[in-house]
């Protein structure tokens, strides 16, 4: 849903960091905070509501969100043992094996819906990059300048040395790393950094079973850790402490996906405030601005002039740890609006389309290509209703 409007849009009244100012946008960049609008622009006033950037989910494996839990309740000593309970479903339960029979790109697109829902306007996606991912009807960004490996246990030491040093130094390499309780957990730091693959650009996501010595390390040598506090709790009953590595910058926030964690990105908020004790400034933190930082993505995770558009609206003195998908009031993905609602996108977009739907029981709009491409979809996003009639309706 994008503005027909090239001159621009300024949101007034807008609550940044705790000061009522305005910020205005022109196509897909931020122009300024805090200045005035220009003659042609189209003023929203923002009555107090909150203006963050958009969130960035810095862990996800978007092709696995429509999949069922393989094991519900069942604890374990290393990830491995719950990589085994998922093969083994793959092949043996019929409803698992429906499910991963739904075309990729089909679900990729919940995957990236349910993102969009919770705020979230980049993610970073722990596989290939398959090509539907820079399609512009993929609802949200996904970050494409990275080197990967899946971990130790599952590529093997040459590989993962391979695609370190394929890596060039100003992209993040994202690997697993300490997913669990045990010894071999552990000893995966000490190998990845033997190996010389530890670095400024490294990213470990999880990170379990680092101790303070290892945190400290990693620390030292500029690295940073991905935290999904949800899906640890769920598979291994703990998570890391990390209140010092966040204290620093050094931590960023991943949802992993639905197969082993919570619900969305706003879930994972509320998860991480719990578990950690972080206050709203702290988990604000987690969700923008460090994000950004470790994923190397210097035009997004605050709101300045320059910065990309990627915009979350939420309602007036909300709180990230209670907030849910249905409060969210806007979401812009590089200028355009993508959900949110009806009211607050109408005066933004006057002369955009979109579909009017319902997102856990309450009327929300919705980009009309996106709800199209939603309804021809054999996967479902839970608790969004979208009738045929709303988005074929001129």
């Amino acid at each position: 849903m994008r503005s027909s409007n090239t001159s621009g849009v300024t949101f007034v009244n807008a609550d940044i960091g705790g000061e009522l100012t305005s910020l205005r946008i022109t196509g897909a960049r931020i122009t300024s905070l805090g200045g005035k609008s220009r003659a042609a622009d189209v003023v929203v006033d923002l009555q107090g509501d909150r203006v963050l950037p958009g969130f960035i989910n810095a862990h996800d494996h978007l092709q696995l969100n429509s999949l069922p839990d393989p094991a519900p309740g069942k604890r374990y000593r290393h990830v491995r043992e719950w990589i085994a309970d998922v093969d083994a479903r793959r092949r043996s339960d019929p409803e698992f094996e429906s499910g991963v029979a739904v075309a990729r790109d089909e679900r990729l697109l919940i995957g990236g819906v349910k993102n969009l829902l919770s705020g979230v306007t980049t993610v970073a996606h722990h596989d290939p990059f398959y090509p539907f991912l820079s399609d512009a009807r993929f609802p949200i960004a996904v970050v494409s300048d990275y080197g990967w490996s899946h971990s130790l246990y599952l590529d093997g030491e040459d590989e993962v040395v391979g695609s370190h040093r394929a890596t060039p130094r100003d992209w993040p390499w994202i690997i697993h790393a300490a997913e669990g309780v045990d010894d071999s957990a552990t000893d995966e730091f000490d190998r990845l950094e033997a190996l010389g693959c530890l670095g400024p650009n490294t990213l470990l996501v999880h990170g379990i079973a680092l101790d303070r010595a290892r945190q400290a390390r990693l620390q030292r040598v500029g690295a940073g850790l991905i935290w999904c506090p949800s899906s640890n709790l769920r598979l291994f009953g703990r998570t890391a402490a990390v209140a010092e590595l966040a204290a620093l910058g050094r931590v960023a926030l991943g949802t992993d996906s639905r197969l082993s964690g919570v619900r969305d990105f706003l879930d994972e908020l509320r998860v991480a405030g719990e578990t950690a004790g972080f206050d709203d400034r702290t988990l604000e933190s987690l969700a923008t601005r460090d994000g950004a930082r470790l994923l190397r993505l210097a035009d997004r995770g605050t709101l300045r002039a320059g910065g990309r558009a990627d915009i979350l609206i939420l309602p007036a003195r909300s709180r990230l740890a209670t907030i849910t998908r249905a409060d969210v009031r806007l979401v812009l993905v590089g200028g355009i609006v993508r959900y949110g609602d009806g009211d607050l996108a109408r005066r933004t977009a006057p002369r955009a389309e979109w579909a009017e739907v319902r997102v856990d029981g309450r009327t929300k709009i919705l980009d009309r290509g996106l709800a199209a491409q939603l309804s021809a979809c054999r996967a479902r996003e839970s608790g969004l209703e979208i009738s045929n009639a709303a988005w074929r309706a001129a």
